[in-house]
């Protein structure tokens, strides 16, 4: 998709690939292409919205839309933008301004909990998204409330457009943060699905707070040029670097 619209992110797409594998092929997540509009069904909020192409993938091939549409990412017209729309089946919420999917996914928990429903909501922010105020007036909201139906995910591959984001703004203490705002914190290999798998059923069975998985992941996770490498927060493999990428990541078949 990337390397023919000429454009996107693939760095932070490789880091949630496996999260989101998790998610909705590992049981985690009760959403389905049949049932895209049942009321019952987990909400999920890709709030590092510019990531989107990995969620196109992920969709398409949990048949919430053919595959097909992916050959039409960044072109005119099409609905498989730069950041997610939610005019697409299966995406709840247009994003890519960050800071902005914790407060959409913490009023749709707090909305579930008065309507009486027993839906999941899933947030999956950027650890860079974390510099936004949004973000802790959120948590702290969530805290307060006690919001147990709600989970938030960080993909802490600690790396912004232009540096590390210890470097930038240092985040540590990122467990004490969420702490501190009222929420469970679980530390996760971000590419390990046993452990992520344990992870969500942990914080699914939480009943006194929010929950938050601190994953920790690579940006551009298993190609070997782009791992922990900031220039492809979104550069564009071509040519050679395309071919060895799809070789790396067993595409080449």
């Amino acid at each position: 998709m990337i390397s023919q619209a000429g454009h996107g992110h693939i760095g932070g797409s490789l880091s949630c690939a496996d999260i989101l594998t998790c998610l909705y092929f590992g049981g985690i997540l009760n959403s389905k292409s049949d049932s895209c509009k049942d009321p019952s069904r987990d909400r999920y909020i890709h709030s590092k919205g510019h990531a989107c192409e990995v969620l196109y993938a992920v969709l398409s091939r949990a048949k919430f839309f053919p595959e097909y549409l992916l050959d039409t990412y960044g072109n005119d017209g099409t609905l498989l933008g730069g950041h997610v729309d939610s005019r697409l089946p299966g995406i709840e919420l247009s994003t890519g301004s960050l800071g902005n999917g914790l407060g959409f996914g913490v009023g749709m928990a707090l909305g579930a909990r008065l309507q009486g429903h027993k839906y999941c909501t899933f947030v999956m922010m950027g650890d860079g998204e974390c510099y936004e105020g949004s973000i802790w007036e959120a948590a702290s909201f969530a805290g307060h409330h006690k919001l147990e139906n709600l989970i938030g995910i960080v993909d802490r591959n600690r790396e912004i457009t232009l540096s590390n984001t210890e470097d930038c703004n240092a985040l540590e203490p990122f467990s004490d943060k969420w702490k501190a705002f009222g929420w469970h914190v679980i530390n996760a290999n971000g590419h390990d699905y046993s452990c992520l798998d344990r992870a969500f059923v942990e914080a699914k069975a939480e009943k006194n707070s929010p929950s938050v998985i601190i994953a920790e992941t690579k940006k551009g996770k298993g190609v070997s040029f782009m791992e922990d490498e900031v220039g492809w927060h979104h550069r564009v493999p071509q040519g050679d670097l395309l071919a060895q990428s799809k070789r790396e990541l067993g595409m080449d078949n």
